[in-house]
């Protein structure tokens, strides 16, 4: 059984980042989804590029790409890294693709690096941030959108190697 331990807390129970000076270079990619719930009105709006503030997905997606770049700075411990790949993917969806029957955007994002450390946490900075940028952008026609799903797809490379959620 491999001993499971949280790798930001020392042994005295103290925040840390993490050496990974001896860890050898290996790709590393990480894919992270979010889901921003609207009306069905708003998603309208946004695919007829009318919304009052400009292209809404064509921002969030530059927006998720500048977010991956910066999470060294958002999160804490994480590690500043030299990303190679940040792309965000927004597509519409309709209630009846969904099984909870919202209507909404869903964000995907892919980064990638060749480094010691991965690179998830840039991967779900992106989700979350191309998702509030639809919000921000999209708020004064509907202040009750929801973000939800943010979470971790997959992620390859490192020492643990491939983990796709089920």
């Amino acid at each position: 059984m491999i001993e499971q331990h949280l790798t930001h807390i020392d042994e005295r129970g103290d925040v840390r980042m993490v050496d990974v000076s001896a860890k050898p270079d290996t790709e590393r990619v990480a894919v992270a989804e979010g889901f921003i719930s609207m009306k069905p009105e708003t998603l309208a709006l946004i695919m007829e590029g009318a919304a009052a503030k400009g292209d809404v997905l064509a921002c969030a997606r530059v927006a998720g790409v500048m977010a991956a770049k910066r999470t060294s700075e958002l999160i804490p411990m994480c590690h500043p890294l030299n990303i190679t790949k940040a792309k965000v993917e927004c597509a519409p969806v309709v209630a009846n693709e969904r099984p909870d029957g919202r209507t909404g955007i869903q964000v995907t994002c892919t980064c990638g690096v060749t480094g010691k450390t991965g690179i998830e946490m840039e991967a779900l900075t992106a989700a979350s941030v191309a998702c509030l940028t639809v919000y921000d952008m999209c708020k004064a026609v509907d202040r009750g959108m929801e973000i939800m799903d943010i979470r971790l797809l997959k992620k390859d490379g490192g020492k643990t190697g491939l983990w796709e959620r089920a």
